[in-house]
């Protein structure tokens, strides 16, 4: 196997507690995978940053029970928007621009995707109910792994590469928990798979030596049982181990 990937994990914010925290789930997926997990706290300096992500191969925004603040896509804020922790927002902000700083292959789940796709630029959805035409139930509740709905993925992706979506029989289905969705998809990265009422539910980098993913979903709820999730995991501990440059001049 060689030696195990040092792969960062965000952390999560109780506000009531003060408390930083973070689901099992995707420690235990990526430790399955062959790699360590390595929990980055919520601490929005760029100094500490740095010094966190100096020693890791690779970078994985989980989920959050929180919005983005819009003030980063431009935006003001809509009736239904959620909580805003700061310290999350800028702490993965200040993530992704070091994990961009070294080249480091990056896999965001769920609010994860969505913090990916503002950092290159683009903007969100801020309520998919009131704000999606025809869209479907995204906020699926408990059992929170059970697959909820299907999704088109685009021929040609590293998603559609995976094996367990080639050899798929009867179409992918994925669990959801979330109410807002990547609207205008950021710089370097392009739309890969989408709900059937065209909500976007993964990306991927457009160019060429890098892994960079974002999926809307959690695979780390379902890993164990589903082996496109497991195959995800699979593939990002793999780049991370096997280690990526940086690409010069990319702002």
């Amino acid at each position: 196997m060689g030696k195990r990937p040092r792969i960062g994990i965000t952390m999560r914010l109780e506000m009531e507690t003060r408390r930083f925290y973070l689901g099992r789930d995707y420690s235990e997926a990526i430790e399955a995978c062959g790699g360590v997990p390595v929990h980055i706290s919520l601490i929005p300096k760029a100094e500490y940053i740095a010094e966190a992500v100096a020693g890791l191969d690779g970078i994985l925004l989980p989920g959050s029970n929180t919005d983005i603040d819009p003030h980063y896509y431009g935006e003001e804020p809509h009736h239904r928007l959620g909580t805003v922790i700061p310290e999350k927002d800028k702490t993965d902000q200040i993530v992704l621009a070091e994990a961009e700083k070294l080249g480091l292959p990056v896999l965001g789940i769920c609010y994860g995707m969505q913090a990916l796709n503002v950092y290159r630029g683009g903007s969100l959805i801020q309520d998919i109910e009131s704000q999606v035409k025809g869209s479907y139930k995204h906020e699926q509740g408990a059992p929170h792994s059970r697959n909820s709905h299907s999704l088109k993925i685009a021929k040609g992706s590293v998603l559609a590469g995976l094996k367990a979506v080639k050899g798929a029989k009867g179409g992918i289905r994925v669990n959801s928990s979330h109410h807002q969705a990547v609207n205008k998809v950021g710089r370097n990265l392009k739309a890969v798979a989408w709900a059937k009422d065209g909500v976007i539910e993964c990306i991927e980098d457009m160019r060429k030596g890098r892994f960079i993913m974002g999926v809307q979903w959690h695979p780390e709820l379902t890993a164990p049982n589903d082996t496109i999730s497991e195959e995800i995991f699979e593939l990002f501990v793999e780049k991370c181990r096997k280690g990526y440059l940086p690409t010069p001049g990319f702002v």
